[in-house]
């Protein structure tokens, strides 16, 4: 099991709820990047911290760089956030939050649809493949 797995499986329901009282305060529909900014607040006010830039070392084959990833959220350095603001989730939305988890090492991540009436059903949460064994 991933040593984070359970502490940002705990993690992921209060996030939830972070979301949704966003959701329900803005309503449906606006720009993500406004989604992002009211959600990093929402996060602060329940005490969660939230950063939305990394570079993480690549190795490959002897060789080592350094890349920069502008992921949405990466709450408590265990749950990633990708936030959306669409008419339907693709698969390409799933596989930009998968690769982040991978090269991150983070278990679990939450797709959001803010653009959906109900949040509950712009939510898609995601285990990275063996963490939650």
């Amino acid at each position: 099991m991933h040593p984070l797995y359970e502490k940002a499986d705990e993690l992921s329901r209060e996030v939830i709820g972070a979301a949704i009282e966003v959701h329900r305060l803005m309503g449906p529909g606006l720009l993500e990047g406004i989604y992002e900014k009211c959600l990093t607040q929402e996060l602060a006010l329940r005490r969660l911290s939230a950063a939305n830039q990394r570079v993480v070392r690549i190795e490959y084959k002897g060789m080592t760089f350094e890349e920069p990833l502008r992921f949405d959220l990466l709450v408590e350095e265990c749950l990633l956030l990708e936030l959306k603001s669409v008419q339907e989730i693709l698969p390409v939305h799933k596989a930009q939050l998968l690769s982040y988890m991978k090269l991150l090492d983070v278990p679990v991540g939450l797709l959001i649809n803010f653009h959906e009436l109900k949040l509950v059903d712009g939510i898609h949460r995601m285990i990275l493949p063996g963490a939650n064994r």
